[in-house]
Order: C-alpha cells, then structure tokens, then sequence
C-alpha cells in the first residue's frame, strides 16, 4: 500500500550476509549505480504527483511560477529516439517527441499521434490512422512518411537502436538487426497516403499498438536524418510537448509546444536538474528549489513521520526488475551446469528479503509483478550449495579453484557484495571484482562482458516478453550475455501467436521454466521508489513504467 511504512528487518548476527548488505542509507547508492536505476527511480517516481503539504512549520512552500515546475531528472545519455537505450533519456525523448500511443495509468493503451489502430490478418498486420491536422513544433506537416523514417532510423546499419528488438516481430526486422541485410527500405513498415501506417508483421501482433507507446518509436522530422538528434535550443524540431529552450551546465530548461497535438501544455516551462551542486534533494525540495525529486528509503523512512514533509512523501512500486547475468559465450558459462551452479549457490530470496524493506520486493521471475499477463508461480533457481557443488563436478571442474578467477564487472549493486560472499563460500570460486561508470559501463556491456553482471529494466510496455524475449531472446538488441535457446524461443513464438490471454500466459510460463533450467540469468529484486512532491502540483498518476507526460501537468489554483 502506497505510503504504508514498516520497520527494517535486520539480518541476525550469524547471517552470512550481514557483512555484505548495504549500510543504513546506502540505498540511493544502489539505486544510482546498478545499471544507471537512479534515473529510473527519478523517472519511476515522477508520474505519481498528488496534492501535499511541505515547508517550515507554520508555512507551505509553494511554486515559484504557475507557469513553472522544477524536476530533479539527471543527465540523458541521449535525447534521440534511436540512440537511447536507457530509462534516463527516455524521459526526455517523451517530453521531446510524440508517439502513435500512449499507455494510461490502468495500463490501458491510448491514442496519442494515432487517433485509432485495426489489427487485421490474424494479427499480421496492425494499421494505425494519424489524426488530422498535425504538425511538427515547426508548423511542417507530420504525416506516415514520418512515422516510417522514424522506425527505419532505429535499424541504421552498423548502428541500430538498443531497443530495436522491441519490434523484432515486424517483418524484416531480424533480418537487418542480424546484418543479413542493411537495406531498412525491407523494414516491414508502410504510409498508405498521409495518415495510414501499415505494420506488417511475422505473427500475431496485438500487443504492437502498447509496444510503439515506447519512446523509441517516438516519431521525429525528415531533417533529423540518420544522425544524432541533439538537443540544441533555438532550431530544435520536435512532436512532442515540449521544446529544448536552453541548455546549462547543470540545467536543461523546456518549453511548451504550442502545436502539440493536444494542446499547448498548462506548464510554460520545465526545469529538468541534472545536478543540485551537492545541496540534498530534501534541503533542495523543502527550500523551494524543486518541485518533485526522488529520495532514498532511508530519508522516506522519517519522512514519513514528518509532520511537514510526511504528506508529500510518495512510494511507487515500479515494474523493473533487478537481475544478474552470465557471458554465455565463453567458458566457463557456455556450459549451463555451471550457470546452474552459480544460481544456486546464491540465496536470492533471502538476499531481496534482507535489503531496506519497502526499498525492494523479492523477485520470483524475470517479469514483475504488475505486468498484465505475467505467469504466476516461482521461476528462481533453489537454493542448494550442495547440488551446485555437485553441478560444478559434473562440468568437469572438481573445486570452484579450477575455474580459476571470474571477472563480475557491475555499476556498484547494493547486492554485490553479498552474492560474491556466497560465491566464495559456497563454490570456493575467485571473483574478480571491479565497478564502472554507467556508461562505460554500458560499453563494455556491449562490446566485451565481464563473465558475470548485473543491470536493472524497467518495462517500455507493459507485457511479459518485453522482459523475456526482449532481453532473452536469441539476437536481441537487449541480450547482453549471448543466449540462444530454440525451446525458449520457440515459447516466445508461440506467446505471440497465441489467439487467447491464457494461451500467452501459458507460453510465457513454458519461457521461464527454461530460463529457470538453463539460468542465462537470475533475477533477485523488482523495485520500489521514493519521492518528494510539491504541493498543488496535478495532472499525473503512476502506471509503471516511468515515465511521466509533462504535458498532463498543472498547478492547481
């Protein structure tokens, strides 16, 4: 329940973990740092604002300007539909540039560019019709050529979107994104006149019209090219809400797009921080200097008695999932004995259950909890040092010495610590241990994995296979230990197929029983965020998925 504070639960004297936990208010450090989730903690807890009450004793704080609100949002690795990867950015490229659809706070799927879908042929083609009358923040008419330029961008030969795979379904789709062609004209998407986008896919697609809600499938002008779209005040073109007005060495400023599709937005500017110069997020919000910013489980732990500050205290269960992976490609964990081993070795039921309560939920699968469609039922390895010894023999290696030292390269988890505690004492293993700036991070994600890693997703949609075949699936953009399983994917084909909800979930089921057996990766956690929000500030409620619409904003008067 939203609000709802518990006492911490501590681990006992005797626990093998308690060395490696996390400190009293290290929380915000492992939000920060396990694959950049700090911003997905900003973004998570931006789409929950509702009416409180903050300030000195006897006053309320309240807005600077009508016309304003300030956001502690940090610093995007892109603002470019096809090049971002990650939820930081994401929130700027929604703000920036519109998609066909948009997902409510029910998780329901809404027109936004689109004013309306069909999905026809057995769910191998999906039409969507433009609404009338839009235009660009430059006047120019945007139209389903468009659209169409805008999605070819995210298959760039050499250079494709990190998301690309979201519509590996789309006819041709596999083809470029495995280099078999370069040729994104093959791209199973067409503009029949101005306002029809045809989506021809290779099965069922029902689930497009929430997929293309996603911000890389934000549509962008013909003059962006195939180049990065930067976010350069003055001569930027856009389709969303809001426009870059100005760029600081701490501060993206925007503005309101007076040709947004659904009217110029209530907020005339926003102020996305990047740094707050070292000042704490509740000394920055209680002085007037934010409006909305995230806070750590151990602040909203007195927050939330706060007399002042309590009622401005929010909680957003978020739909992510914290997981750990194996390079699947290379020894020794090409060999899914040994991948078994590792995921058994570990206790990651108790591990989640140990970290700041209200901070984390205790994951059972790959998918949240949440997510529409999700398989009931416990997906985790079991805990069993005994039997991952066994496996580890039976892989030919007779001690965890003989797999000599495994590199575990990471973004600083609050979990690292004690999951190489069990490591070593459980398999005798040597971790080789080091941490990276996010986007170093990232890179090396990319081009060569440490052999085992940790990243945290958050859902672009909500359906089960945005966290399966998407970051499972054989060929994926979002695969990052190289997995390639027929049974899997075979399971995730037939999810797409299926011509009922039951039958999909009954896939997904078969999907994660064999991510279960073969442990190409182990999840431990889904998380829950913080925030602080200013008084009188409307317009918004949280779906999930992190990203608030800054155009649905106002203050209340």
């Amino acid at each position: 329940m939203a609000n709802e504070l518990t006492p911490d639960i501590a681990p006992g004297p005797d626990d093998p973990f308690a060395p490696f936990l996390d400190e009293p208010g290290s929380s915000p450090r492992r939000r920060l740092l396990v694959a950049g989730i700090a911003v997905l903690v900003v973004l998570a807890m931006l789409v929950q604002l509702w009416p409180s009450n903050t300030g000195e004793p006897g006053r309320t704080v309240v807005a600077a300007s009508p016309d304003q609100v300030t956001i502690v949002a940090g610093s995007p690795a892109s603002i470019d539909p096809a090049k971002h990867g990650d939820l930081g950015s994401a929130t700027y490229v929604s703000q920036l540039f519109e998609t066909l659809t948009a997902v409510d706070p029910s998780l329901t799927v809404r027109p936004a560019l689109a004013e309306s879908w069909t999905v026809e042929n057995d769910g191998t083609r999906v039409v969507f019709t433009l609404r009338d009358g839009l235009t660009f923040s430059d006047g120019t008419r945007l139209t389903a050529n468009d659209v169409v330029h805008s999605w070819r961008r995210l298959f760039t030969p050499g250079d494709p979107s990190p998301l690309a795979s979201l519509i590996a379904d789309v006819k041709g789709a596999r083809a470029l994104l495995a280099g078999q062609s370069t040729d994104t004209s093959t791209l199973g998407v067409s503009a029949d006149g101005d306002t029809r986008v045809v989506v021809e896919l290779e099965r069922g697609g029902g689930d497009l019209p929430a997929i293309v809600s996603g911000a890389p499938f934000a549509v962008v002008p013909a003059s962006a090219g195939d180049g990065e779209i930067l976010p350069t005040p003055g001569g930027f073109v856009g389709s969303g809400g809001y426009l870059v007005k100005d760029v600081t060495a701490d501060t993206i400023v925007l503005e309101a797009n007076p040709r947004y599709w659904a009217g110029e937005p209530a907020i005339k500017t926003v102020n996305m921080l990047q740094d707050l110069g070292g000042q704490s997020p509740v000394d920055a919000f209680v002085a007037g200097a934010v409006d909305v910013t995230p806070v750590s489980f151990t602040d909203a732990g007195w927050i939330g008695y706060d007399r002042q500050l309590g009622p401005s205290l929010r909680s957003d269960p978020s739909l992510s999932v914290t997981y750990y992976g194996f390079d699947t490609r290379r020894a020794p964990f090409d060999d899914a004995r040994v991948r078994r081993a590792f995921a058994q070795a570990v206790d990651w039921r108790r591990l989640a259950k140990l970290d700041e309560l209200g901070s984390s939920v205790a994951a059972t699968s790959l998918v949240p909890a949440g997510i529409p469609g999700r398989p009931d039922g416990d997906f985790l390895p079991a805990y069993d040092p005994a039997a991952a010894r066994a496996l580890l023999a039976e892989a030919g290696y007779a001690t965890g010495a003989a797999l000599g030292p495994v590199s575990f390269i990471a973004n600083g988890g609050g979990y690292d610590g004690a999951i190489i505690a069990m490591l070593e004492k459980n398999l005798g293993v040597t971790i080789d241990y080091a941490t990276m700036d996010f986007g170093t991070y990232q890179d090396r994600l990319a081009t060569d994995p440490p052999a085992l890693w940790s990243l945290s997703w958050v859902a672009d949609y909500p359906g089960p296979n945005d966290f399966l075949g998407v970051l499972l699936g054989t060929g994926s953009t979002a695969n990052e230990g190289g997995w390639s399983s027929p049974d899997f994917d075979a399971a995730i084909a037939d999810a797409g197929a299926a011509t009922s909800p039951e039958a999909a979930t009954s896939a997904y089921a078969r999907a994660l029983e064999v991510v279960k057996d073969q442990a190409p990766a182990v999840p431990v956690s889904y998380g829950t965020s913080w925030s602080l929000v200013r008084d009188g500030l409307l317009g918004a409620s949280q779906n999930g998925l992190g990203i608030l619409r800054l155009a649905g904003l106002a203050w209340s008067r």
